[in-house]
């Protein structure tokens, strides 16, 4: 046992980034505004604006992620839609996919989690600072 054990390479040894994958949303409004949720202070990115979702759990497909995630941090029963886009970003130690998807949703989103929320006009999506991960996915919605 000891032989195998000493075989195994950590899972994530040193100076090799975790991999993580991320599901998003692009929630609209009856205005065609998009919810942007503020990541909370003790976070990587505190304070930056960001698409509403969260991690993949072992075992879990993106689309019941994002299910869940919505359910969990806003309240919110969500039907995922299509793929808006889907971004590979290298953060310090990590890598991140992030999958964002269009979303139809029932309830009134409430930041369940102490996170702020916002109602974002397309055209001022510039104006809230988001991490870069999520840069792509605003050009996307911009693109004509």
């Amino acid at each position: 046992m000891d032989s195998l054990r000493e075989a195994r390479p950590p899972l994530h040894p040193q100076g090799e980034e975790r991999r993580i994958h991320v599901v998003a949303a692009v929630l609209r409004d009856t205005e065609g505004r998009v919810l942007l949720a503020q990541r909370t202070a003790g976070r990587d990115l505190a304070g930056l604006w960001e698409f509403p979702g969260g991690k993949i759990e072992p075992g879990e497909t993106p689309e019941a992620a994002l299910v869940r995630e919505l359910r969990e941090e806003l309240g919110i029963a969500a039907v995922i839609g299509a793929v808006v886009a889907c971004v590979d970003m290298t953060y310090p130690g990590k890598r991140i996919t992030l999958d964002v998807r269009e979303v139809s949703f029932t309830g009134q989103p409430r930041g369940l989690e102490g996170q702020a929320l916002a109602w974002v006009a397309l055209c001022d999506l510039h104006d809230y600072p988001m991490p870069p991960a999520d840069l792509p996915v605003v050009q996307a919605l911009l693109a004509p």
